[in-house]
């Protein structure tokens, strides 16, 4: 579990009394969000919550969290050695992660077969499957160029995760400083053009996802328009993947360096595209995004 999950948990321990705790796991305390301090908290139980949700908690667990809590806030003494057990909550939490994941890379598995065959589909051999819904006119972008694109990303059951559509405003972002999955399909693409690009896990955020939007393991799929591209426009490598690293793009968008760029090196290249045959998987390494 993250550092910041577990401030946010002690922050809603100290604002949270002892009557607020009661009415919480009783259910039914939200019922009635009238003042700004009540829609406050609520929002606070929703971080935690979005934060905690690799744990995959069942109810019958949840109620163990909140005895915790309720414990902790009352002064009772704890019913568990916190130094023993207090360490093992990251373990946990890494141990159902990577359930989930391999549960999620399942299902992802059969979506990407299912899409790879929809007419005009390709397979490449990263695993991607691109499909041209309108044709370009203009300049195939290299992995060296900066592109400017509107993009719509969903999760393979439909959810949304990011929008520059819905945002009404394009990003713009140099191509090899993306998840491979766009480096290696934005190259398919030309200038003008429109294609859905089908990325599966690895050569997207891999097991570790970017939760709480992108569970580990997930197949994404992108609606991309081609705007524009700038020959030779690559930035400097930086440090690592910003939240608003980019022009116009938020937390949950596709840029992400190369863990080589990230410590000061330079990514690998992306090959160029041949006509009508796939290119060489370039994703040798697996790739992680690069997040604290």
């Amino acid at each position: 579990m993250k550092k910041n999950t577990l401030i946010l948990v002690f922050a809603a321990i100290a604002l949270l009394g002892c009557d607020k705790i009661q009415q919480i796991t009783k259910g039914g305390a939200s019922d009635g969000l009238k003042t700004e301090d009540q829609k406050t908290l609520y929002a606070l139980g929703q971080l935690i919550g979005g934060n905690v949700k690799n744990f995959g908690l069942s109810e019958s667990e949840l109620g163990l969290v909140f005895d915790g809590i309720r414990d902790a806030v009352n002064g009772t003494e704890s019913k568990v050695k916190m130094d023993e057990f207090g360490p093992k909550v990251q373990q946990l939490a890494q141990t159902r992660a990577q359930k989930q994941a391999e549960e999620e890379k399942k299902k992802g598995a059969a979506f990407l077969e299912k899409m790879a065959k929809e007419q005009g589909a390709k397979k490449l051999e990263s695993g991607l499957v691109y499909i041209e819904t309108k044709p370009g006119s203009g300049a195939q972008p290299k992995a060296t160029d900066t592109v400017k694109v509107h993009y719509h990303g969903t999760l393979a059951d439909g959810t949304v995760f990011d929008s520059s559509k819905e945002r009404g405003q394009p990003a713009e972002f140099p191509l090899n400083r993306v998840i491979p999955c766009w480096t290696e399909g934005l190259q398919q693409m030309k200038v003008g053009g429109s294609a859905k690009i089908v990325c599966p896990s690895e050569a997207a955020y891999g097991e570790r996802g970017r939760p709480p939007k992108i569970p580990g393991g997930a197949v994404l799929v992108f609606e991309v328009e081609l705007i524009e591209a700038k020959e030779g426009a690559a930035a400097p490598a930086m440090s690592m993947a910003p939240p608003h690293g980019m022009k116009g793009m938020p937390q949950g968008h596709p840029q992400v360096m190369h863990p080589k760029a990230a410590a000061g090196g330079n990514a690998p290249k992306a090959p160029a595209p041949k006509a009508n045959v796939a290119p060489k998987n370039p994703f040798k390494e697996k790739t992680q995004p690069v997040t604290k």
